[in-house]
């Protein structure tokens, strides 16, 4: 039985593809795809939604948070203070906003990442800088974020051009 069927499959083969004319009836109700057509059915796509960024999030390195020497915590502190008076009213902040370039420590996220809750990331961040709550909650906002101030590693005032 078996010698049979790859007998038809040998001759099947040996006959290559179908060709039909362009008046025949397959044609007429079978036409042709054109080639930029028939090339999206082969094109890659992204079966599971978010998996390239899943991916991504694995290989990005974290790091520790490291520790600021004396003279970065006081050039800091200075900063702070400076950006806290200017921001202590909130009419002032608005009329005379500062730009500044906060690098700040970011823990790791992702549960499942074996840096979550001991290591994270340094990121880089500009922005106009709104208000600077140094006694209660120890937090900066610049632009829509709020950034604990611990967390803050260089914080630098643009120039005004």
């Amino acid at each position: 039985m078996d010698s049979f069927f790859q007998q038809q499959y040998q001759t099947a083969l040996a006959l290559g593809r179908p060709k039909h004319g362009a008046f025949e009836e397959f044609s007429l109700r079978h036409p042709a795809m054109p080639l930029c057509q028939r090339a999206k059915i082969f094109s890659p796509f992204d079966a599971l939604d978010g998996f390239r960024e899943a991916i991504d999030k694995k290989r990005r390195l974290y790091v520790e948070k490291r520790e600021l020497t004396e003279e970065e915590q006081e050039n800091l502190n200075r900063t702070i203070q400076y950006l806290h008076e200017r921001t202590a009213n909130r009419r002032m902040a608005k009329t005379e906003p500062l730009r500044v370039t906060v690098t700040y420590y970011k823990p790791c996220e992702d549960e499942c990442h074996e840096a979550y809750g001991c290591r994270g990331t340094y990121e880089r961040f500009s922005g106009t800088v709104w208000k600077v709550d140094a006694l209660l909650r120890k937090t900066i906002l610049i632009g829509d974020r709020e950034i604990e101030l611990d967390d803050v590693a260089l914080l630098s005032i643009e120039e005004e051009s």
